[in-house]
């Protein structure tokens, strides 16, 4: 991880904000996301010096992430490392208009489970319920 990575990191994890859940370096479709909520459906992309050249894939990756119908927030390393009181606001806003978490027992991979189509075995969902 990054410094400016490990910095948000440290206000992410453990459910700081607002109780919901968020997982670091999250595979979704071909993408990996820098900071994801599965229940706030949010994510979260912090644009270093690599992202000067390509900014027609950053516009295209985050069209597609909003097509799929997440929300996705991006900030620059500069605002993480000198802003983070406001990058915090600007998240907290975010979640502001989300459900918050109804069981904080659960752990993002048990909440993954129960949205999986192949079911908790991961064999598939039988139809049949004498199968």
């Amino acid at each position: 991880m990054t410094e400016p990575e490990k910095i948000l990191w440290d206000h992410l994890r453990k459910r700081k904000q607002k109780g919901f859940y968020f997982r670091r370096q999250h595979p979704y479709n071909i993408y990996i996301l820098d900071f994801y909520s599965l229940k706030a459906n949010l994510a979260i992309e912090i644009d270093g010096k690599i992202h000067l050249g390509r900014k027609d894939y950053d516009e295209d990756r985050t069209r597609f992430l909003e097509s799929s119908g997440l929300q996705v927030l991006r900030f620059k390393n500069e605002e993480i490392e000198s802003k983070i009181d406001w990058v915090i606001k600007v998240i907290n806003r975010s979640l502001r208009n989300c459900k918050p978490p109804s069981n904080l027992s659960l752990m993002g991979n048990e909440s993954i489970k129960s949205l999986s189509p192949l079911g908790e075995t991961g064999k598939g969902v039988k139809n049949n319920p004498r199968d």
